[in-house]
């Protein structure tokens, strides 16, 4: 498949009032599968070589498309499937808001989170997700390449529709130092307040 032609027929599919195109109401033939993959990390290949145009993976990222556990990139005329490791998107960016909209700092700042205050991500491909509703996050055991020996469960998080992130593992250590510790003995849970919200991110059981 040439990318060039790909990238030409979503000319005109996005504009600033409507920065995302309206993929669900896109449902083109099947065009089989192309050598795409959106690797571990993040990264887009194709052909096995990296896309180094940020602005092109920024495009594709636009319409991506999952049905079931596939994933596909479509455009008004063409539907083809590709690879993903794990997750579309990657959580590399982070910082907290307050409500009334003033920011209230970036990850780099020392910001003490309190109950009026939204947690705000980014990911590699510069969508931001702004966490305030308790289906937006939830606990995952990641693939086997990047599991700790337990296999614990870290937290994702829905971009979009049925599309979701995982956080880097920077930024995961950095939210868990935001983090509030509770127990009950049997079990240890570590969590943040986002827009009134609690948050779960990652949960220890307790041995005997």
């Amino acid at each position: 498949m040439d990318l060039t032609k790909f990238q030409q027929q979503l000319k005109g599919t996005s504009s600033k009032a409507r920065p995302l195109p309206p993929v669900d109401q896109w449902n083109p033939d099947f065009c089989g599968d192309i050598n795409l993959t959106i690797a571990l990390d993040g990264r887009w290949f194709y052909e096995g070589s990296p896309i180094g145009r940020a602005s092109l993976v920024e495009l594709f990222a636009s319409v991506l498309k999952r049905e079931g556990d596939k994933y596909f990139l479509v455009t008004p005329v063409e539907k083809v499937g590709i690879t993903v490791e794990d997750t579309p998107f990657l959580i590399t960016q982070w910082h907290i808001e307050r409500n009334e909209g003033g920011e209230a700092g970036e990850v780099e700042i020392e910001v003490e989170p309190t109950s009026d205050c939204t947690y705000v991500f980014t990911t590699q491909t510069g969508d931001t997700i702004r966490l305030e509703r308790e289906d937006q996050l939830e606990l995952r055991v990641p693939p086997q390449a990047i599991q700790d020996p337990q296999a614990t469960p870290i937290p994702y998080t829905r971009v979009r529709r049925n599309l979701w992130a995982r956080l880097h593992q920077n930024t995961y250590y950095q939210l868990l130092e935001q983090a509030e510790e509770s127990s009950d003995g049997s079990n240890t849970q570590f969590s943040i307040q986002s827009s009134g919200t609690t948050f779960v991110l990652g949960e220890i059981l307790q041995t005997p």
